[in-house]
């Protein structure tokens, strides 16, 4: 399947993998992200990258839409603050990298070249599987 026909499909037909709707009372989060996981993965913005990215769900799919958000704008932001996305990707296991070795290398070229990073995504930039 081509990357253009990846991203025009949703985590549920990616993955083979139906989640049962949340169950009653479930938290605010819980409901989004299973409503995140049927939206094709091409109309994800930033906040819901981080989102699903910071619940590691869909991890092999979103990781590398992350990475390309970040290397257009290194300090993508969601909802939280400047450089939200940079900070919820390299806190992943660097086994989430495994199915997408060559996604793997880029995050830290983008962390090395950036300067001046507030606290929060430089500490957390550290995380990066490649530097």
């Amino acid at each position: 399947m081509t990357r253009t026909a990846e991203r025009e499909r949703c985590l549920e037909e990616l993955e083979r993998d139906r989640w049962p709707a949340p169950p009653a009372g479930a938290s605010r989060l819980a409901v989004t992200v299973h409503a995140l996981r049927r939206r094709p993965v091409g109309e994800l913005p930033a906040e819901d990258l981080r989102l699903m990215i910071g619940q590691d769900v869909g991890l092999a799919r979103l990781l590398p839409l992350a990475v390309e958000i970040l290397h257009d704008d290194p300090m993508a932001q969601g909802d939280l603050y400047e450089g939200d996305l940079l900070s919820a990707v390299p806190t992943r296991k660097p086994a989430a990298w495994n199915e997408r070795p060559a996604a793997r290398r880029e995050p830290g070229v983008i962390v090395s070249a950036l300067t001046g990073l507030p606290p929060g995504p430089a500490q957390k930039a550290e995380r990066f599987p490649a530097r």
